[in-house]
């Protein structure tokens, strides 16, 4: 998902209803479920995508000083 992130993917759930996994596994140590959501609409709400780019943006920081598995 580029609207998210470089290295953002998104898993695609058909169970009755859409849901939707976005995550990051560009990091040699996890991978990181930055945001999962019900879909109610066939276009992904801004608000997902901007709660999943805010978690990207804190992830990457944290990084940097040292922390998640960094």
């Amino acid at each position: 998902m580029p609207t998210v992130g470089r290295g953002v993917e998104e898993i695609r759930v058909h169970a009755g209803r859409e849901y939707r996994v976005v995550y990051v596994a560009r990091f040699e140590e996890a991978v990181y479920v930055l945001h999962a959501f019900e879909k109610k609409s066939r276009r992904t709400p801004t608000r997902a995508i901007d709660v999943a780019r805010q978690r990207l943006q804190r992830l990457i920081a944290e990084r940097h000083r040292g922390g998640a598995g960094a």
